[in-house]
């Protein structure tokens, strides 16, 4: 069961379709292989989300919600909510604020998964978008205090019957300061496997490979690689 004694509901909220897989696919995969049940729910559906490399501009939506529920399932995933909050505008605002509480009391997980809301740059070569940064502070304000206090959006409980409910651990990834490194070499290709179904969003597939499969530890090698995924872990007492 890896960190935990006992099967764990784990729950990741993130802002786009292929944020799971990229951040933190192959430590789901991990997860999952070790019979955790996880699940995704994500604030946009992506309509925004084409490149250079993919010029099709029509019916964005339904491709990207087609092409997550494909890569979730290569890494054990089924149960995915897709929440119609519009690509590239997300806000950390109260109603999206009460919307994930709700999605929190709903599911009840043990663990919820976000990203680092503080992270402007990554790598020193990529600015993190303004969507993830949004999608954590919302998510972090969301399990503490909204999901767990009564009194943070009564009409959760009395209109849809949704109680209050506490998590026992946020894992944020894509941290500005970790404090813990999953060794995912065993599931990285599974994580390579399902992001090629993110087929709009990953461009040239050598290429694509190739940048991946540079991504291995400073302490290993192209021929040896090891992989890592980080996080920053609060275990709340």
């Amino acid at each position: 069961m890896g960190f935990w004694d006992t099967t764990q509901q784990i729950l990741v909220i993130l802002a786009h379709p292929d944020d799971p897989e990229f951040f933190c696919g192959a430590t789901i995969a991990k997860w999952t292989a070790e019979g955790h049940q996880v699940s995704y729910c994500l604030l946009t559906k992506g309509d925004k989300g084409v490149n250079d490399h993919f010029s099709q501009t029509e019916n964005i939506k339904e491709l990207r919600i087609e092409e997550q529920k494909n890569a979730a399932k290569v890494i054990g995933v089924t149960d995915i909510i897709f929440l119609d909050n519009e690509d590239g505008y997300l806000t950390p605002n109260l109603e999206l604020r009460k919307e994930v509480a709700g999605v929190i009391r709903k599911v009840k997980p043990d663990i919820v998964v976000t990203c680092d809301p503080t992270n402007y740059y990554l790598r020193d070569s990529y600015i993190n978008h303004s969507d993830h940064r949004a999608a954590g502070q919302v998510v972090i304000d969301a399990v503490f205090p909204a999901a767990q206090n009564i009194l943070f959006f009564p009409e959760l409980e009395k209109e849809l019957h949704l109680e209050p409910h506490h998590v026992k651990e946020v894992w944020i990834s894509l941290p500005k300061e970790k404090n813990i490194a999953i060794d995912v070499t065993e599931t990285w290709s599974r994580k390579l496997e399902a992001l090629t179904k993110h087929a709009s969003q990953i461009g040239d597939i050598d290429q694509f490979y190739n940048r991946m499969r540079s991504r291995h530890t400073e302490d290993s090698s192209d021929e040896t690689p090891r992989y890592e995924e980080v996080y920053r872990r609060i275990v709340f007492s």
